[in-house]
């Protein structure tokens, strides 16, 4: 698959100077996010924030890469003039775009849920308990499972507020953009 892969001679500067805008977006509204919903401190919303955006972004970027050689030939010409041109040759672009916005928006989601939900699993303390007796064991089972689902709903819920909002602000900026 790669013998035959030479780096490109022309760069998509501006696509990747816009990337880095949006992480310098998304980045501190999610941390915001994180910080008020789920009451990390600033430090660490900072930090899974960071984290999460960098490694779906990485992922985004590796996904891309894998896909764009498959794409038919008017896609690929398409795609190259909304990167260095910011224009579009074929009116009927534009509905494949919020198909393809819908379908980004929601791999995403589901990216920065599963990072953000393994960082908090390997980065949580391990917590060593002593033997107890089988019945208090059970309740504790119990609200310890009731407790995680909880937690589990409130990091999905956090999470597609953060990425909704960060998302809302790209798009804004986008737009503005536009004009």
């Amino acid at each position: 698959m790669f013998e035959n892969w030479t780096p490109p001679s022309i760069f998509p500067i501006g696509a990747i100077l816009f990337h880095f805008l949006f992480l310098l977006i998304a980045v501190p509204i999610e941390a915001y996010v994180f910080n008020t919903r789920l009451k990390f401190d600033k430090k660490s919303s900072t930090f899974y924030a960071l984290s999460v955006n960098l490694f779906s972004s990485v992922i985004g970027w590796i996904g891309f890469f894998i896909l764009e050689p498959m794409l038919p030939i008017p896609l690929k010409s398409e795609l190259i003039n909304y990167v260095f041109f910011n224009n579009f040759k074929s009116p009927t672009t534009q509905t494949l775009i919020i198909l393809t916005a819908f379908i980004i928006f929601f791999a995403t989601f589901i990216m920065k849920f599963l990072l953000l939900r393994i960082s908090l699993l390997s980065l949580s303390d391990k917590i060593v308990t002593k033997e107890e007796p089988e019945s208090f064991s059970v309740q504790r089972k119990s609200r310890r499972l009731g407790k995680l689902k909880f937690q589990n709903t409130n990091l999905v819920t956090t999470t597609l507020i953060a990425n909704s909002l960060s998302y809302s602000a790209i798009t804004i900026i986008l737009l503005i953009r536009l004009r």
